[in-house]
């Protein structure tokens, strides 16, 4: 079974410093979660599928010759 976390502890996972972000990104529906009663839980792999869709590659450039 994959572990859930809470969202405090999702935070850092997420690049923020309190449970704000992850509260919203719930909120928005813009990251996957369990509710576990009236408690939230977000599942590791969602955290990873989160920053993978949102990570942007840098451009590669190329030089004239």
């Amino acid at each position: 079974m994959e572990r859930l976390l809470t969202v405090e502890e999702a935070a850092p996972y997420l690049g923020a410093r309190s449970e704000r972000l992850a509260r919203r990104l719930i909120a928005q529906r813009r990251i996957r979660f369990v509710r576990v009663g009236r408690n939230v839980r977000i599942p590791e792999s969602a955290i990873t599928e989160y920053v993978k869709a949102n990570t942007v590659e840098p451009i590669a450039r190329g030089r004239a010759a």
